[in-house]
């Protein structure tokens, strides 16, 4: 193949890379997902320039977009956080958004049983007891007992980071146990999204029917926004992948549960980071009572806001552009 053929078949890759390349420069976009097949694309033709001897001008001018390319491949650190940037930005809203329909099934499993059971408890106190046996209600008598000593008593540091590990531990192993078990055509998801919100309508129905509803809705209200939401993600893609292998349509199961895989891969790595901030949070503020009622459920209601927003309209510019 002749030189001019090659520019000319070329050239508009060549632009849009530059393009590509000055926009990741200058932090303009985190596209780097095109970005790499983009510079290995070019790799290719630098090496067909050299092998089949074109003008040492194309070779250079090709060179020195690799070599732009490859500084920024290689600043690792910079490429990790445009990548992180990107997902939350972009990927990651964008992936509940597509999944839209699976995600208000495992909603109404977690919220409707919850709010079922708080009106339930208040109209009827005894039902707790068909819920949780004596041992566990007394338990989260003790915890939340506004005469408490230790409710209002301030955490020193090092147990704050304690219990930051251990809220971390447990709310992936929840919502891993909810999306794991999806896998049995559904129905463990199924079961986790429910049996999560009869325990939590129960507790709070139960505590707040005795009075102790300050020191437990303080508590849950700020960090819930990210927790619950993380736990109905998780179990809407454990539907997911369960639904995949139970109608995989004129797909085989295997190849629709790839499929679905891929599909929710954006969702775990989400409900993860998720869990991660509600852990934080619950740690080092919610357990904090030394803060007016007032501003705790001031700053839950926004977190519970901020969770919303996110999900609604984050990178909705790029659905519609």
């Amino acid at each position: 193949m002749k030189q001019a053929l090659f520019e000319q078949q070329h050239q508009s890759f060549w632009q849009e890379y530059a393009e590509l390349v000055d926009a990741l420069e200058k932090k303009q976009t985190c596209d780097f997902k095109r970005f790499v097949p983009a510079y290995r694309r070019l790799c290719q033709h630098i090496a067909i320039a050299r092998h089949r001897g074109y003008s040492p001008h194309l070779v250079d001018f090709l060179n020195q977009l690799n070599w732009r390319g490859h500084q920024l491949l290689y600043q690792r650190p910079s490429m990790t956080w445009i990548g992180l940037m990107g997902f939350l930005r972009f990927g990651f809203p964008q992936a509940v958004r597509a999944h839209a329909k699976v995600i208000s099934i495992a909603s109404l499993l977690m919220y409707g049983p919850a709010l079922v059971l708080i009106g339930l408890i208040l109209w009827q106190p005894d039902w707790v007891y068909s819920l949780l046996d004596a041992h566990e209600v007394a338990s989260f008598e003790a915890m939340y007992d506004p005469d408490s000593e230790r409710l209002g008593e301030a955490r020193d540091a090092e147990s704050n980071v304690y219990m930051f590990g251990h809220y971390i531990q447990n709310n992936i192993s929840v919502a891993f146990r909810t999306f794991a078990t999806g896998i049995v055509f559904t129905l463990g998801s199924l079961f986790f999204l429910t049996l999560n919100g009869v325990f939590f309508g129960a507790v709070a129905g139960h505590l707040t029917h005795i009075g102790y509803t300050e020191p437990f809705w303080t508590f849950v209200v700020a960090h819930s926004a990210f927790e619950v939401t993380a736990i109905t993600f998780a179990g809407a893609a454990g539907i997911k992948i369960g639904f995949a292998l139970l109608a995989p349509g004129l797909q085989s199961r295997r190849q629709a549960l790839q499929k679905a895989s891929r599909e929710v891969v954006p969702i775990i790595y989400g409900t993860i980071l998720m869990l991660v901030i509600a852990a934080f949070i619950e740690a080092f503020w919610s357990s904090d009572h030394s803060f007016p009622p007032l501003v705790k459920y001031s700053v839950g209601a926004v977190m519970w806001i901020l969770v919303l927003a996110y999900f609604t309209w984050a990178g909705r510019w790029r659905e519609s552009s």
